[in-house]
């Protein structure tokens, strides 16, 4: 669900939140995560609404693709000057997603469909009083109602079952979460050492945290994000892994065969 935190700016402005604020936020976040950002890079604040029904439309399409938005929204957001609200900013972004329509895609943010279904999903993250998430603190009340906060996660079994796992979380969180709702879902073992195993089988390119948390043998182990950048460092040579700038850190991924390979490596 998309949470849609502002529609003008001012609300910031109301809240005496600035853009100075939101630099030293991104840098906790760095620090604590290991995720890229480029520190006050952005010229100013902006609204988030426009962005959010730019993935609602691109979901509407395929819930991959919508998937696949979010992703280069983030990274435009915490990594380039891009703002969310400037319409521009959103095609080059959205125009890196394979099989996505950027333009059309950005000219149906105002589309009443589209609108609509955003709308449900403000609604729908904004229903968090009483439910687990509220029950252990990591809801927020920012803008009034109890919503659930961006990092939150539902997982749905079609029997109806749930599982929130609300707020930041550490992977065993939400991997508790599963076992319980399935048992009978199929587990790979971590790649461990395999860093071109964890790049083919991600869908899109991986930051340096995210391969050194696949890499982890064990919940009982810490990523080593030094330990992932060499190896990824080194496989650019030898087996062609592509190196994508990226904030203060870089997106890593196999080559494609378009870029002169024939195929995935093995």
């Amino acid at each position: 669900m998309l949470i849609g935190l502002s529609e003008p700016t001012e609300r910031y402005a109301e809240l005496g939140f600035t853009l100075a604020q939101s630099a030293a936020g991104m840098r906790d976040f760095e620090r604590r995560f290991g995720m890229p950002f480029a520190i006050g890079a952005k010229p100013r604040l902006a609204a988030t609404s426009r962005a959010c029904r730019a993935i609602v439309a691109a979901r509407e399409l395929d819930p991959a693709l919508g998937e696949a938005a979010l992703r280069v929204l983030q990274l435009m957001q915490f990594t380039t000057k891009g703002l969310l609200d400037e319409d521009e900013d959103l095609c080059n972004a959205l125009a890196s997603v394979p099989g996505l329509d950027a333009k059309g895609v950005v000219g149906r943010i105002d589309d009443p469909a589209v609108v609509a279904a955003y709308e449900s999903d403000r609604a729908l993250a904004r229903s968090a009083e009483g439910s687990p998430t509220h029950a252990q603190g990591r809801s927020s009340t920012s803008d009034g109602p109890v919503r659930y906060t961006a990092p939150s996660v539902i997982f749905e079994h079609s029997d109806g079952r749930r599982i929130e796992v609300g707020g930041f979380q550490p992977f065993e969180a939400y991997d508790t979460a599963l076992a319980n709702l399935d048992a009978s879902l199929d587990r790979r073992p971590p790649p461990v050492d395999d860093v071109v195993a964890a790049l083919n089988a991600s869908r899109h390119a991986l930051t340096t945290a995210e391969v050194a948390a696949v890499l982890r043998p064990s919940d009982l182990v810490d990523a080593d994000l030094p330990a992932a950048e060499r190896q990824l460092t080194l496989l650019t040579g030898e087996r062609g892994v592509i190196c994508e700038p990226a904030g203060d850190d870089a997106l890593w991924r196999m080559p494609q065969p378009t870029e002169g390979t024939s195929g995935p490596a093995a």
